[in-house]
């Protein structure tokens, strides 16, 4: 059973940045490939940036050149870091992993860390 502890959530204004943490257990996460997901209230939880274990990235096009993923092996960490961050950004953020990285684009998972709530004023 996979365990997800994320954190680093806060409120911030507008411009700002914050970085996310999520601590994966229960899983090789060396083998596996992660994704950082968000749900703003009202709305469905959409994809925002996913880590292949070869080390590739890819970004929801709202964020890119703002929010970077990144991953430490040997803390079983995902980290996103958030930059210039908009009022747009405000949601829960998630995170989860997969060895198949289709699993991780299309956030087929069967449970969810707790999140944490980013808000973001102008």
């Amino acid at each position: 059973q996979v365990r997800l502890v994320e954190s680093g959530g806060g409120w911030v204004q507008a411009g700002e940045s914050l970085r996310l943490s999520c601590v994966v257990s229960g899983s090789i996460f060396s083998l596996n490939a992660m994704g950082w997901y968000r749900q703003a209230p009202g709305k469905q939880r959409e994809l925002v940036a996913t880590l292949t274990r070869g080390g590739n990235t890819d970004y929801v096009d709202s964020v890119k050149g703002r929010f970077t993923i990144s991953r430490d092996n040997a803390k079983r960490t995902v980290y996103l870091q958030m930059n210039s961050l908009k009022p747009e950004d405000t949601a829960i953020y998630y995170c989860n992993t997969d060895r198949d990285y289709e699993v991780v684009y299309r956030a087929h998972f069967g449970s969810w860390g707790q999140g944490t709530q980013v808000t973001v004023s102008s």
